[in-house]
């Protein structure tokens, strides 16, 4: 069983509907770590020896953090700007994440259709995670489609939980299976979940 490690950013954690159901749907899984970025580095100082610890210790990485003007919390560029660096993570023939999974789980007010071409947004979902893809790419790490949560002031309590449901079911399979050839078809992981539901239904 793979172990996943959650890298979660939220800088206002307690007002966050949708976020709370993500991670409260983790708690009891004994193959995830959730780690509060925000809550373990307030004054931004982070440790890095322990993060490339607790990296070198899972297999599947997930960048989870709300969409903040098209981008991720300043914590989690921190981290990345920190950790994940040349002679460690990429460059100098040494690249200590090689073949981990990544994926970014992200929150985000606008709905699915706002992010597109012409749209509100202008561009789509995976325009905006490019750096995010690029970052992986750099690490020799296997770039996953994200897992999304958007339109979420529209969302009832009831949908948050079965997203909550869904990303603990994400997880677990890609705990259990070498997937991500197959996930590579598809523009969120949503999908391909939805494509496994269906299939099973058949």
């Amino acid at each position: 069983m793979k172990k996943a490690l959650i890298l979660f950013a939220h800088p206002r954690y307690e007002k966050s509907r949708a976020n709370r159901a993500l991670i409260s749907a983790l708690s009891d899984l004994e193959q995830v770590t959730v780690h509060d970025l925000y809550e373990t580095y307030p004054d931004f100082n982070i440790d890095t020896a322990r993060e490339k610890q607790l990296l070198l210790e899972h297999q599947i990485i997930v960048w989870h953090f709300p969409l903040y003007m098209y981008s991720a919390p300043a914590m989690l560029k921190q981290w990345m700007d920190l950790v994940l660096e040349h002679g460690w993570a990429h460059g100098g023939n040494t690249y200590s994440l090689q073949q981990r999974l990544v994926f970014c789980a992200i929150t985000t007010g606008g709905t699915r259709a706002s992010y597109a071409t012409g749209a509100f947004n202008s561009h789509s979902m995976g325009e905006f995670l490019f750096p995010f893809q690029q970052t992986a790419r750099l690490c020799r790490m296997n770039w996953l489609p994200p897992f999304m949560v958007q339109g979420t002031y529209r969302l009832s309590e009831q949908a948050l939980a079965e997203y909550g449901a869904d990303y603990r079911q994400v997880l677990q399979l890609l705990g259990q299976a070498c997937v991500a050839s197959e996930l590579q078809r598809f523009e969120f992981i949503n999908d391909w979940l939805e494509a496994k539901k269906e299939a099973s239904h058949d």
